[in-house]
């Protein structure tokens, strides 16, 4: 990670933010929500050959939040097995998965929190891409987004119902 010369304007500040926000609080409960509804057996269950399990995705994001975030812009040690995520087979159990996924978070959230305009405008290649901290940064947050309505499409199909993530909580009229 470049040395932190700058303090991020108040636009990349709401940025990063936002970012853990959405990784933190929006996606990481709704996936842990639903690998609770999932046996673990259903965990690892593939519709086919050509897909992915609810456990290869948080396999798989797990590796892409450390290889872009956590080793690309913070500057830690990290060997990626791309291939081993996918073909992975379990059964890992759910509370090592949700400890794992929950600590891959933890960590990216501590670099977002000291990036600066300087690390967001610094350049990187990762995978092969050639891309700035802040296209680091929102790649990581749309692919986490994108994966984590993969699982709970997943859980809907095990479970038959609507999940209700979506709903808001009703409020009352005398409730302002």
């Amino acid at each position: 990670m470049p040395a932190l010369k700058s303090k991020p304007t108040r636009t990349a500040s709401l940025f990063l933010a936002d970012a853990q926000q959405t990784l933190a609080k929006h996606d990481l409960p709704l996936i842990v929500k639903s690998l609770q509804q999932l046996s673990e057996e259903e965990i690892w269950w593939r519709p086919n050959a050509a897909s992915n399990s609810a456990g290869n995705l948080v396999l798989h994001l797990c590796g892409n939040v450390r290889q872009w975030i956590v080793a690309h812009l913070g500057g830690s040690d990290f060997r990626r097995d791309r291939d081993r995520e996918f073909a992975e087979q379990g059964p890992i159990p759910r509370n090592q998965l949700v400890a794992q996924l929950r600590r891959t978070v933890r960590d990216a959230s501590r670099v977002l929190m000291k990036m600066s305009d300087d690390s967001l405008a610094a350049k990187h290649t990762i995978q092969g891409l050639h891309v700035n901290g802040l296209e680091a940064v929102l790649h990581v947050v749309e692919h986490f987004s994108y994966h984590t309505g993969q699982i709970v499409y997943i859980t809907k199909l095990k479970r038959a119902h609507d999940l209700r993530f979506t709903r808001l909580p009703a409020v009352r009229p005398d409730s302002k």
